[in-house]
């Protein structure tokens, strides 16, 4: 019954994540030139994807609490329906020149953010110990489809969204609603048995198996083990948000048009996911500390790779944006097994939506505090500083490994 559930399961998610994906990638490839056009200001740039980062921060504890107390499914859904009003509301912000509806819009369209990434956590429901890295890398991956097409869709839906009188840097919400609306459809209707619930039954006779004991990749039960993967999870995704968010804007102010950044950005996404079911494979084969130390080194690479590429290379902006999305996900991976492996049933969905939020609010602090930099230092300084701030996962690496 456990393995036809989790096949279920996966088939279901897969189809969510590859919609979702699409709606995702369109705040991060237009949400700062968007904000820039209508305030006339680089130094504010980053502030779209604080707020739908922040955003994303209330989601991710209302949807873990949501499927803590009801299941997966209505957690999901919930969230991917407010991604998909927050993508509403942003096309009304952009018809009407309102920046403060844009603002509030964005905030709320984060709740589809926060949503895609909780799905990562019903793959973990049902899957053993063992191949837990493996379920949560296939969720992950499918989020790479819609992602990493999404951006190259910009130019193509800016002109459909200048035929109905919408400015076209908001033409890509118009592909982000209906993407996030679809996927909440999806959950509603197919994700049957919820995993969560169904975990709770199967496993109330086998705590022992549940906490890990019994996997060999396991890191250890340690107090300690939750905040490492909290910590490597936050500090990756704070690195990853602020040299993101203002790549597009600086391409944009040496000359490099939406089509071009729209590129950089979908294989940024790309590697954000893509290498998912080889990174679950190293986690559930290696463990998970070498992992998390493997994502700190990647990540300043691309750090200093983004600094010290020439503005008007696009191919070494790509593939320092590569790189970032690769650190990501090796990031993200190991960091979440380590949570999954280490939190009991009874408290898993709500602990996970906590930790999602400091990830979001590290996000939302690196979206915000890039537009600032950039502004007053410049852009290489920027993916400079990120690339180094990203060896802190090293020292937390190294402290847990000894402990063990």
């Amino acid at each position: 019954m456990r393995t036809a559930a989790q096949r279920r399961t996966l088939t279901v998610l897969v189809i969510s994540q590859i919609l979702s994906g699409a709606g995702l990638a369109a705040g991060i490839t237009v949400g700062a030139l968007l904000a820039q056009d209508m305030l006339g200001s680089t130094s504010l740039a980053g502030l779209p994807s604080a707020l739908f980062t922040a955003g994303s921060a209330v989601a991710a504890i209302t949807v873990g609490r949501v499927s803590q107390a009801h299941g997966r499914r209505p957690g999901l859904a919930a969230g991917y329906a407010t991604g998909a009003l927050g993508s509403a509301g942003v096309i009304a912000a952009a018809v009407l020149d309102n920046p403060v509806l844009l603002f509030a819009a964005l905030f709320v369209y984060g709740a589809g953010s926060a949503t895609n990434l909780q799905a990562r956590y019903a793959g973990a429901d049902l899957a053993a110990p063992t191949h837990r890295a493996r379920a949560i890398s296939t969720v992950l991956v499918a989020t790479t489809l819609g992602g990493v097409v999404g951006p190259n869709l910009a130019a193509p839906t800016g002109d459909l969204a200048a035929t109905f009188g919408i400015p076209r840097l908001a033409g890509p919400f118009l592909l982000a609603g209906a993407a996030y609306a679809c996927g909440a459809l999806v959950l509603a209707l197919w994700l049957r048995p919820d995993p969560l619930r169904l975990a709770r039954t199967l496993d109330t006779a086998q705590p022992a198996v549940e906490t890990g004991a019994q996997a060999p990749a396991a890191p250890p039960r340690a107090r300690g083990g939750a905040v490492l993967g909290a910590l490597v999870m936050v500090v990756t995704q704070l690195v990853m948000v602020a040299i993101m968010t203002m790549t597009p804007v600086h391409m944009h102010d040496h000359g490099h048009g939406t089509a071009a950044s729209g590129l950089v950005i979908a294989i940024h996404v790309g590697a954000m996911y893509l290498p998912s079911p080889l990174t679950g494979r190293l986690v559930d084969g290696y463990g998970r500390l070498a992992v998390a130390a493997a994502s700190g080194i990647i990540l300043l690479g691309a750090g200093i790779l983004a600094a010290a590429a020439p503005a008007d290379s696009v191919a070494l902006l790509a593939l320092a944006l590569a790189l970032l999305g690769l650190g990501w996900n090796l990031g993200l991976v190991s960091g979440t097994a380590i949570i999954t492996d280490t939190v009991p049933l009874a408290t898993r969905a709500r602990t996970q939506g906590t930790v999602d939020v400091a990830i979001a609010i590290a996000g939302a602090t690196g979206g915000l505090a890039s537009g600032v930099v950039v502004d007053l230092a410049g852009y290489p300084v920027l993916a400079l500083t990120g690339g180094i701030l990203s060896l802190a996962v090293l020292p937390a690496v190294a402290a847990t490994a000894h402990g063990r």
